[in-house]
C-alpha cells in the first residue's frame, strides 16, 4: 500500500522507520518514531569451573539421586565426645579429621574441635566434633560446658576396660541431669572391639546398657576404623530423626529401604515376627538398639 507513490515501511535496517501524518491543510509531514530503549545490559554468566579443579569433598553415604535437598544445614552439628581416659575418644576424633590422610577436607577450629562436612542420605550436614573432655586437667567447669553445648552425645568405654564402661553409665546418668527437659541423640560405643581375647564387656551388655538408658549402642573400632563412619553418619541420623518432620523422615526412611541389602531386609522381617511374641519384646529392643537410622 503506498500514498502518494511513497511506502508506508522501508526495508528494516536500511533507514529509520517514519510515521506518516496528514495534517488538516493537506501537507504531508514525515515525523520520525522514537528509538525503542535499549535493553538492560545482561549479567555476565559464571564462569564454568575448570576440568579438574580442586573441591571441598565430602566423607558421603548413599547416592546423589535423592529426592531431598542436599544444601548443607545452615549450623554445623555439635557432637561431644566423652568417656574415661584410654577408652578411645582421641582416635576416633582423629579418624573423623583423617589425619592419617593428607588430602583430608578437615578443618581444625580450636584445639580438639574439628569440622567436616559429611554426605549421608544424599544430603550434606557439618558436624563439629568436641574431643575436649579431658581438656586442662578435667577442669570441672570445662565439663560442665560440655554437658551444656552438644547437639548429640558419643560416650565412649572400651571393651577390654570395664571400668570405663561402670563410667560411661556415670555419664549417661550426669548427662540426663543436666538435660532433663531434652531429647537429645546419644549414642553408646563400644570401642576396641578388634581386641576380642582382651573383651571384658560383652555385647549383650552393651546393648543392655543401651536399652536402660534409653539410647543407641555400637561396637567399633578405631584402630582398624570397623563401624567408625556408621557411628558419625548415625549420629547424624539420629539428630534428623528428632529435628526434622515425620514426613521428611519418611522420605529418607524410603530412600534407605530401597538401598537396603538382602540380609538386613530379611533380619528386619524376622524382627517382626519376633515382635509378635510379648515375652520377647527387651529382647527386641536390645537388638534394635544398634540400629541408628531408626529412633
Amino acid at each position: 500500500m503506498t500514498l502518494d507513490g511513497a511506502p508506508l515501511r522501508r526495508a528494516a535496517g536500511l533507514q529509520p522507520q517514519q510515521r506518516w501524518s496528514v495534517p488538516a491543510d493537506g501537507a504531508l509531514e514525515v515525523q520520525p518514531l522514537e528509538a525503542p530503549p535499549e535493553p538492560p545490559p545482561r549479567a555476565p554468566a559464571a564462569p564454568a569451573p575448570a576440568p579438574g579443579a580442586p573441591g571441598r569433598r565430602s566423607w558421603s553415604s548413599g547416592s546423589a539421586d535423592s529426592a531431598l535437598s542436599s544444601e548443607p544445614e545452615a549450623a554445623g552439628l555439635r557432637v561431644v565426645l566423652l568417656g574415661a581416659p584410654g577408652a578411645g575418644k582421641s582416635t576416633l576424633a582423629g579418624i573423623f579429621a583423617g589425619v592419617d590422610g593428607a588430602d583430608s577436607d578437615c578443618e581444625v577450629l580450636a584445639e580438639d574441635t574439628y569440622e567436616r562436612t559429611l554426605v549421608v542420605d544424599g544430603e550434606s550436614t557439618t558436624i563439629i566434633l568436641l574431643d575436649m573432655w579431658e581438656n586442662k586437667g578435667e577442669n570441672e567447669w570445662l565439663q560442665d560446658h560440655c554437658m551444656q553445648v552438644g547437639d548429640a552425645y558419643l560416650i565412649v568405654y572400651s571393651i577390654t576396660d570395664r571400668a570405663s564402661f561402670e563410667k560411661a553409665s556415670e555419664l549417661r546418668i550426669q548427662l540426663r541431669r543436666a538435660r532433663q527437659t531434652e531429647d537429645i541423640p546419644i549414642i553408646l560405643v563400644g570401642n576396641k572391639s578388634d581386641l576380642v581375647r582382651c573383651r571384658e564387656v560383652s555385647t549383650s551388655e552393651g546393648r543392655a546398657c543401651a536399652v536402660v538408658f534409653d539410647c543407641k549402642f555400637i561396637e567399633t573400632s578405631a584402630a582398624v576404623q570397623h563401624n567408625v563412619q556408621e557411628l558419625f553418619e548415625g549420629i547424624v541420623r539420629q539428630v534428623r530423626l528428632r529435628r526434622d518432620s515425620k514426613e521428611k523422615n519418611e522420605r529418607r526412611l524410603a530412600l534407605q529401604k530401597r538401598r537396603e541389602s538382602i540380609p538386613r531386609k530379611a533380619r528386619r522381617f524376622w524382627g517382626k515376627i519376633v515382635a509378635k511374641n510379648k515375652s520377647m519384646a527387651f529382647k527386641l529392643k536390645s537388638k534394635s538398639c544398634h540400629d541408628l537410622s531408626v529412633l
